[in-house]
C-alpha cells in the first residue's frame, strides 16, 4: 500500500486525530504506518514504500502511542523493532490489509480494471536477461499498469509485502503463499573463446583441475540451490565472486574463467563456448509465487499469467539441452 502524493500532511488526513464529527479518524491511515515499519525494519525504508518523508512517519508512531499509551517499537542503531503492543497492532493492520484487498476482489473494482501498480521481485538473471525484455506487450495492452520489477539476488517477503509476485528457486516451507513452477531450467559449463585459447583444454572433468573459476561469494548465497560449483568441480575455488549473476556472465564473457551458468542466459551467446556439455549439467527450477490475499486481483493476476505465458512459449530456451 503506498501513500498518495501529498499525503504527508497528516493533519489534513486526520490519520488519528479527530474528524469533524468528533470521531475517530480512518484507523486504517495510522495501522498502516506500523505495517510499513513491522515490514521495512527502518523508518527510512518505510517512508520509501509509502512514499512520504522520514518525518511523516515518525510522527505517524509517535501519534499512535501517544493515544494507545503504548509503546509500539523499540528504536535501536539497527532499526526498529516492534514491542508486544506493536506486534498485536501488526496482526490487526495485516487483517484489515487483507479485508480491504479481498473486498476490492469481492465487490469487481479490481477485478475489472487493470489500474495500479504490480511489483515483481525476480533473481536477477531471470528478472534482467529474460523477463524485462519481455514486458513490453503486456505494458502495452494495458496503459493504466505499472510493473516495477526488482532484478537481484535476494529472497521476496511476500508475506512483508516486499513483492506483489516473486520467482523464486524453491517455494517457501510456510505461510499463506500460493505457488506453482514456472520451468525448470539448465545450467552448464561456460567459457569465452579467449580464455579456452590461452589455457590448457578441457577434455574431461578432471582437467578442470588448476583452471580459473567465476562463482559465487559463499556467504551471501540466498538459495542453497545456487551451491554448484563444488558439485561440478570439487575442490575448485572461485578466483572471481560475484553475489551477481550479471557480474559473473560479463567476466566470463571477457575470458576471466569459467563459470556455471543459466543456459537461457549463455547458450545462445556466440563470444561464449560451452565446457564438457555432455559431462557437467545441472537442472534447477524457477517457481512463481503470490500472496494467497492478492492473487485474485486483476492486475496481479494478468501479470502473474502473462508471466507463465512468455515462459511457456520459449520453453526451449530452458531446456536442459541448452
Amino acid at each position: 500500500m503506498r501513500e498518495p502524493d501529498g499525503a504527508e500532511d497528516d493533519g489534513k488526513r486526520g490519520g488519528g486525530g479527530k474528524s469533524s464529527d468528533g470521531t475517530r479518524g480512518d484507523v486504517w491511515d495510522d495501522y498502516r504506518f506500523v505495517l510499513a515499519v513491522h515490514r521495512a525494519g527502518t523508518v527510512s525504508a518505510a517512508a520509501r514504500r509509502l512514499g512520504v518523508d522520514h518525518a511523516t512517519v515518525i510522527r505517524r508512531i509517535d501519534r499512535l502511542e501517544r493515544r494507545l499509551s503504548e509503546k509500539l517499537f523499540h528504536r535501536r542503531a539497527s532499526g526498529y523493532t516492534a514491542t508486544q503492543a506493536g506486534l498485536a497492532l501488526v496482526v490487526t493492520a495485516d487483517g484489515i490489509e487483507s479485508a480491504i484487498i479481498h473486498g476490492e476482489a469481492a465487490i469487481g473494482r479490481a477485478a475489472s480494471q487493470l489500474v495500479g501498480t504490480v511489483r515483481i521481485g525476480a533473481p536477477d538473471g531471470f528478472g534482467s536477461a529474460f523477463l524485462a525484455p519481455r514486458l513490453t506487450g503486456l505494458i502495452e495492452r494495458h496503459p493504466q499498469l505499472d510493473i516495477e520489477l526488482v532484478a537481484t539476488a535476494r529472497l521476496f517477503s511476500l508475506s512483508k509485502r516486499e513483492a506483489d509476485i516473486a520467482i523464486g528457486l524453491s517455494l517457501p516451507p510456510e505461510g499463506r503463499i500460493v505457488g506453482r513452477k514456472l520451468t525448470d531450467y539448465a545450467l552448464k559449463l561456460y567459457a569465452a573463446p579467449s580464455y579456452l585459447s590461452r589455457h590448457p583444454p578441457i577434455r574431461e572433468r578432471r582437467d578442470l583441475q588448476g583452471h580459473r573459476f567465476v562463482g559465487y561469494i559463499d556467504e551471501l548465497l540466498y538459495s542453497p540451490e545456487l551451491d554448484y560449483l563444488h558439485q561440478v568441480a570439487p575442490g575448485a575455488g572461485a578466483r572471481l565472486r560475484s553475489a551477481n549473476l550479471n557480474a559473473q556472465l560479463q567476466a566470463t564473457v571477457a575470458g576471466l574463467g569459467v563459470a556455471v551458468l543459466p543456459c537461457f542466459m549463455a547458450a545462445r551467446r556466440p563470444d561464449l563456448a560451452c565446457v564438457l556439455p555432455d559431462a557437467v549439467s545441472l537442472t534447477r527450477s524457477f517457481w512463481l509465487m503470490m500472496h494467497a490475499d492478492s492473487r485474485d486481483l486483476a492486475r496481479i493476476r494478468a501479470v502473474a499469467e502473462h508471466i507463465y505465458a512468455v515462459v511457456e512459449a520459449e520453453r526451449d530456451l530452458f531446456a536442459p539441452g541448452g
